[in-house]
C-alpha cells in the first residue's frame, strides 16, 4: 500500500476533543484507526463517548496522548433548562467518580487554567471560585466530619501573559510543597463542530495542555511532569471560523445541490476536498480567528456551577451536600 492509498491521515487541525480527532483523521474510511477503541451510550439526555487511544500510531494521527477520553455531549445546554443542567451534572459526577480516587484519604490539588479576564477562556478559575476547599481545615473539624472530608486545595494561576510565569512551574512549585495525590485541572476548549461550544464536556487521564486546541500551546501539565496523576476536563467555549465556513460549504451543498450549477459542482466533492478549498481561500485570513456565542458570559457561569458542583460531589462523595454548601 503506497501512502496514497492509506485511508487514514495525520490530523493537521486543532481541536482539543478526542472524538473529534478520531472523525477527522477517520475521514471517508469505513473503518475504525488501528489502536483506538469507541464506545458509545445514551443516558439522561446526555450522549456519553469513551474514547481509548492505546498505540503509538494512533497517537501519533490524533496528536492525542495515549490514555482515555470521556465526552459528554449537551448539544442543547445553551437553552438553559434547569432540569438539563441537573441531569448533566449527575452525569458528570458520575463520570468523575470512575476516575478519581474515591479514598478521602487521597488529597487534591483543583487547577484553574485560564485567563479571568477573557470570557471565553474564565471557566477554570470560575470553577474555581465554587470548589469546597477543605485543606486548610482538618484541624479545626468535629472529628466526624474530619474523618469523611477530603482534603481539597484549589488554585487559579493565570496565564503566561498576565504573570510572566509558565503555568507549569507555577503548578510543579505547589505539588512540590502541598504533594496532592492527584491534581485536576480544568480548562477552556477549541471544538471544530458548532454543537459542541458550551454543549461538551471532556474529560480525559492523559493530563492537560493549555492553549493547544487555538495553536497557543504551552508546557504540559502531566503526571510525567509533575509527578501526579493528571485528570484534565475541559469545555469546548470556541470555535474556530475556519471550521464554519466549512460547515456552511456542506450545508449550502445539502439544501441547494439538486438547483445550482455550483453546488452541484461542490456535491461532487469529497468532504476532504472541500475542506481543502475553504483551507486555500480563507486559510491565511481566518486561520486564527476564533468564534464564541454571544451569550458567553452566563454560559460560562452555568457551566462552571455544573463542574463545581460534579466537582464537590465526586471530591467529598462521604459529605451530604448540606454539609459542603
Amino acid at each position: 500500500m503506497t501512502p496514497d492509498d492509506q485511508p487514514f491521515r495525520p490530523i493537521s487541525v486543532f481541536t482539543d476533543i478526542a472524538i473529534e480527532a478520531r472523525d477527522i483523521v477517520r475521514g471517508d474510511a469505513h473503518q475504525e484507526i488501528p489502536g483506538v477503541r469507541v464506545e458509545e451510550h445514551q443516558a439522561r439526555g446526555v450522549r456519553v463517548t469513551e474514547v481509548e487511544i492505546f498505540e503509538e500510531s494512533a497517537e501519533r494521527l490524533m496528536g492525542k496522548p495515549r490514555g482515555h477520553y470521556i465526552t459528554l455531549d449537551v448539544p442543547t445546554f445553551k437553552e438553559r433548562d434547569p432540569e438539563l443542567r441537573q441531569r448533566l451534572t449527575g452525569m458528570l459526577t458520575d463520570q468523575l467518580k470512575t476516575v478519581i480516587p474515591q479514598d478521602p484519604q487521597k488529597s487534591i490539588l483543583v487547577v484553574g487554567l485560564g485567563n479571568w479576564n477573557a470570557t471565553p477562556d474564565a471557566l477554570g478559575p470560575r470553577v474555581v471560585d465554587r470548589i469546597l476547599v477543605t485543606r486548610h481545615l482538618n484541624q479545626i473539624v468535629p472529628e466526624d466530619l474530619r474523618d469523611r472530608m477530603r482534603a481539597v486545595a484549589a488554585v487559579a494561576p493565570g496565564v503566561l501573559g498576565t504573570t510572566g510565569i509558565e503555568t507549569l512551574d507555577m503548578i510543579r512549585g505547589i505539588v512540590d510543597q502541598t504533594r496532592p495525590d492527584v491534581v485536576v485541572a480544568i480548562d477552556a476548549l477549541a471544538a471544530r463542530n458548532l454543537d459542541r461550544l458550551l454543549g461538551s464536556v471532556q474529560i480525559a487521564d492523559t493530563g492537560i495542555h493549555p492553549g493547544s486546541g487555538v495553536g497557543n500551546r504551552r508546557q504540559g501539565l502531566t503526571e510525567t511532569s509533575l509527578g501526579v496523576p493528571v485528570i484534565a476536563i475541559g469545555v469546548c467555549t470556541v470555535v474556530q471560523s475556519i471550521s464554519i465556513a466549512q460547515e456552511a460549504v456542506q450545508l449550502l451543498v445539502e439544501e441547494l445541490a439538486e438547483d445550482v450549477t455550483l453546488y452541484k459542482i461542490l456535491r461532487e466533492m469529497t468532504p476532504a476536498e472541500q475542506r481543502g478549498l475553504v483551507e486555500e481561500v480563507l486559510g491565511s485570513r481566518f486561520q486564527d480567528l476564533m468564534v464564541t456565542p454571544k451569550e458567553i458570559d452566563v454560559l460560562i457561569d452555568d457551566m462552571a456551577d455544573v463542574l463545581a458542583e460534579a466537582l464537590n460531589r465526586a471530591l467529598q462523595p462521604q459529605l451530604d451536600r448540606q454539609e459542603w454548601t
